[in-house]
């Protein structure tokens, strides 16, 4: 059994006393300990979907369950990394922004401090534990952000674009730091792109989507070995299928 079934989801909002629907029958599975990567253009409703993930929204029509439970909120199973740098308290030290979760969980200082210190190393930042947001780079808050999402141990992360917003030698440090974190720590993770290149090098398998309303157009499974070489003729031509079903 899949670690996370997405059944019949649908979702519509209402646009000026008019219903628009975001998302329509999305049905996927999600395996336990994979990365997948949903793909589409803006305006196919991936962040609704991530949303609905994370429990910020309640879908319209069908379900999702993780580890066969349903999702009816918020849930400490899950991480969420945003694309918002935003996302940090900048009242807070990297330490303690990673301690916030352990806090909300009652754990103790001692323990807290430790855990935050070893993901911190993780994302390579344990020299920059005491500085704030304001003093690091957009990519450092986001690796942050990550030692964040992972310090209280969720099964499933949820990433909605994390690295949209960053240069692009940035952005390709970032993947490249996301998949070692993945193989290290083995977390479902579900990231969302409209960067097609990104899913390739990123994802075990590619979850297509098409708008107005978004539904699957396609799941692609991604057997290229690790590390990816962008430059391959297989990579360039995993590319291509992905884009066949954009156009």
């Amino acid at each position: 059994m899949d670690q996370i079934e997405i059944r019949g989801l649908g979702f519509t909002y209402d646009a000026g006393g008019r219903s628009v629907g975001a998302l329509r029958d999305v049905t996927f599975g999600v395996a336990e300990s994979s990365f997948v990567c949903v793909v589409g253009r803006s305006g196919c409703g991936k962040t609704t979907l991530l949303n609905i993930l994370a429990g910020f929204l309640q879908p319209t029509a069908g379900e999702v369950r993780i580890a066969g439970r349903a999702v009816a909120g918020q849930g400490r199973d899950r991480g969420v990394v945003f694309q918002d740098f935003a996302q940090l308290f900048p009242w807070r030290t990297a330490r303690r922004n990673v301690e916030f979760g352990l806090e909300m969980k009652g754990v103790p200082r001692d323990e807290r401090t430790s855990t935050a210190q070893r993901f911190l190393r993780l994302v390579g930042l344990e020299k920059f534990a005491d500085a704030y947001p304001h003093e690091l780079s957009g990519g450092m808050q986001q690796r942050v952000a990550i030692a964040r999402a992972l310090a209280y141990n969720p099964s499933v992360l949820l990433m909605d674009e994390p690295f949209a917003a960053l240069d692009a030698l940035t952005r390709d440090e970032m993947q490249h730091l996301l998949v070692d974190v993945w193989r290290e720590t083995r977390k479902t993770i579900v990231y969302v792109t409209h960067n097609v290149a990104e899913a390739v090098y990123l994802a075990d398998r590619i979850v297509v989507m098409t708008p107005h309303p978004g539904t699957v157009a396609a799941e692609l499974e991604v057997t290229l070995a690790r590390p990816r070489d962008t430059l391959s003729v297989e990579f360039l031509d995993a590319q291509r299928r992905v884009l066949g079903y954009l156009r």
